[in-house]
Order: C-alpha cells, then sequence, then structure tokens
C-alpha cells in the first residue's frame, strides 16, 4: 500500500505542498479558516500521518518536553501536568513525565535519560540536590524552567506559588489562637516546605503573636500520628492548624476523624492545595488553591521561548510568584 504523502494531502485539498506544511507545523497566521478546513479534511480521507522522524531532523527538534515532577501522589503534581500537557498540545509538542519521588539520584538519572531521547525542553520539581548538574545545562543554554520550586546560585527560571503571602493569607484567616504549622520533612532545603515554614513565622511576628516551637512540626507521613498526638496533649494544644501540603491534610483528617475532635470547634484547619475532597467532607475544609492554569501557561510560555529562541517582555525576572486563592469554607468558620 503506497504510503500518502503531504504532496497527496496537497493534491487532494488543492493547496500547495508548502501550504500543507505549514499547517502540519501549526503556522496558520496567513491560512484562511476555509483553508485549514480543506487540509484538516483531506488528510482525515487520505488517513495520513506525518512522518516525526523526518520532520525531527528536518527542524532539528523531537517537539517533545521531558517532566520531572518531585511526587505523583500530590494533587497538584497532577493538576499541573495535566494543565502543561494542554498548553504543550497547542504547539505541536508532547511530554515525557519522570517521577523522582523527591530523590536527588533518581532526578538525575531523569534528567539524563531525557537528555539521551533529546528532548528539546525540560520543566522540573528539582530536589536541590543536583545544582552543579544545572549550573552545567544552564551553561549548554538546554532550556529549562523550575515549577514549584528553585535553587539558590541557579539561574534558571522558576514558577512557584507566593509562599508567604499564602502563610500570611491563613494566619489572618483563623479566629482562634495559638496556631500549629505542620509540614512533611525539612532534610532538604525543598522551597515550599521552608518558605511556608518562614512565611508561617513572619505572619505571626507581623500580627505580634508568639512564636512558639511546640507548634512547629515537620516529617514524614509515617510520623504524623506520633506529631499529631504531642500537640493534641499539650496543655493548651492548638485552635489552628495549618497542613502545609496535601499529604499531611490527609494524614491530619484521618487523626481527626479516629480521635472524635471538632472542627471547628475544637480547632480550625486550613490546607494549602485544594484537593478535591475538602469540599466534600463535613465540615468542608478552608484551602489556599495554587492557580495551577496561570502558572502552567507562564511556565510553558517560558520554556517554549527558550526552546525557540524568543525573547519575552519579562526575560530578566527569575523568580515568578502567584497569589493563592483563599476557599473559604467551614473549617474556619
Amino acid at each position: 500500500m503506497k504510503k500518502t504523502t503531504i504532496a497527496d494531502v496537497a493534491q487532494y485539498a488543492n493547496v500547495s505542498n508548502s501550504t500543507v506544511s505549514q499547517y502540519l507545523n501549526k503556522r496558520y497566521e496567513y491560512m484562511s479558516a476555509e483553508t485549514r478546513k480543506k487540509i484538516e479534511e483531506a488528510i482525515e480521507a487520505l488517513q495520513y500521518r506525518p512522518n516525526l522522524m523526518a520532520r525531527s531532523l528536518k527542524q532539528k527538534s523531537t517537539f517533545t518536553i521531558g517532566i520531572i515532577v518531585a511526587n505523583i501522589i500530590h494533587d497538584f503534581s497532577t493538576k499541573i501536568i495535566n494543565a502543561l500537557e494542554a498548553e504543550f498540545d497547542k504547539e505541536g509538542f508532547h511530554m515525557i513525565v519522570c517521577n523522582s519521588a523527591d530523590n536527588p539520584k533518581k532526578e538525575k538519572k531523569h534528567i539524563e535519560t531525557l537528555l539521551e531521547k533529546q528532548v528539546d525542553g525540560l520543566i522540573v520539581f528539582p530536589t536541590g540536590e543536583n545544582k552543579n548538574l544545572y549550573i552545567r545545562l544552564h551553561q549548554q543554554a538546554m532550556p529549562i524552567v523550575f515549577i514549584d520550586r528553585f535553587i539558590e546560585g541557579v539561574d534558571i527560571p522558576a514558577v512557584l506559588l507566593d509562599n508567604f503571602s499564602a502563610m500570611d493569607t491563613a494566619v489572618g484567616t483563623f479566629r482562634k489562637q495559638p496556631i500549629a504549622f505542620i509540614t512533611t520533612s525539612l532534610a532538604l532545603p525543598i522551597t515550599p516546605r521552608v518558605e511556608r515554614l518562614e512565611g508561617f513565622r513572619q505572619a505571626l511576628r507581623n500580627r505580634d503573636l508568639l512564636i512558639d516551637e511546640r507548634y512547629i512540626k515537620n516529617g514524614e507521613p509515617a510520623e504524623m500520628t506520633e506529631i499529631f498526638n504531642q500537640l493534641f496533649t499539650l496543655e493548651q494544644p492548638p485552635r489552628g492548624i495549618i497542613a502545609a501540603n496535601d499529604r499531611i491534610f490527609q494524614e491530619l483528617m484521618l487523626y481527626i476523624k479516629k480521635r472524635n475532635i471538632h472542627v471547628p470547634n475544637d480547632v480550625q484547619v486550613i490546607a494549602v492545595d485544594d484537593v478535591p475532597y475538602a469540599n466534600f467532607l463535613t465540615p468542608s475544609i478552608t484551602t489556599l488553591q495554587q492557580p495551577i492554569l496561570p502558572m502552567a501557561q507562564k511556565a510553558a510560555s517560558l520554556l517554549l521561548a527558550k526552546i525557540k529562541k524568543e525573547h519575552l517582555a519579562d526575560d530578566d525576572q527569575r523568580l515568578y510568584r502567584f497569589k493563592p486563592i483563599l476557599i473559604d469554607r467551614d473549617s474556619t468558620n
């Protein structure tokens, strides 16, 4: 069976070969809607499939983006992957998604594998432990954008939540004190964990509230039961708790249910990341939502500009922080 070519599509649609090529490369600027429709119908009728290998060789691009998430079980990770895929798909790029599980060795291995596959660019949730590798890749002009996190001393743009604003909003929402802050392990210098902790302390200072280290905890999810036991057996248990991410929030709600602790009468709760079930719980839980779509759009536009060697108006900016959205529900009323 003869393989369908661009020339066949052009003849069927009654347009030039170059017009079909422009269509396949999503260059529609000077193409009428009627012409696009004719080419689309021709491709469908002839069952034309582009030769991606030839296209890659000709354009020196694999039209592939490597994504390395820190932990794919986080609600934020899955949502941002979905939003990024939609943005890159508009430009004809595909994604390869890897999960580092916050393991620097796995992160390094994934980077090496993706580079071997000749991806055009990388979007990474960095662990913070491969600084020299990122410096080297930046010096080699490899297009990279960080998301959710950044690494000090590495000149790679990063798109992330304004963690200080998030903590200020959270502390300002509580109507009762003392307030506890709980995050996952601080063994690695992971930006949102470190910044949310500092943001929490700063928010207390700004309101002349006491910073009591007994109410500030970090650890692995498996350690949370013991951490919650410590908090709720204090002479004055917390009246408000900030769960710094969705994993801590899950453990907290399980503990509260088992111990028959009443929310919000006994303790008020705010969770960072608007997990879908927060609205279905009784009572519903107040959350700080990360603006997923704007963050994904900014990360994608930054990376695509680097790949295409285009300049953006804010090229010299390194950190792009996005304000959280407070979803005020019953757990703080």
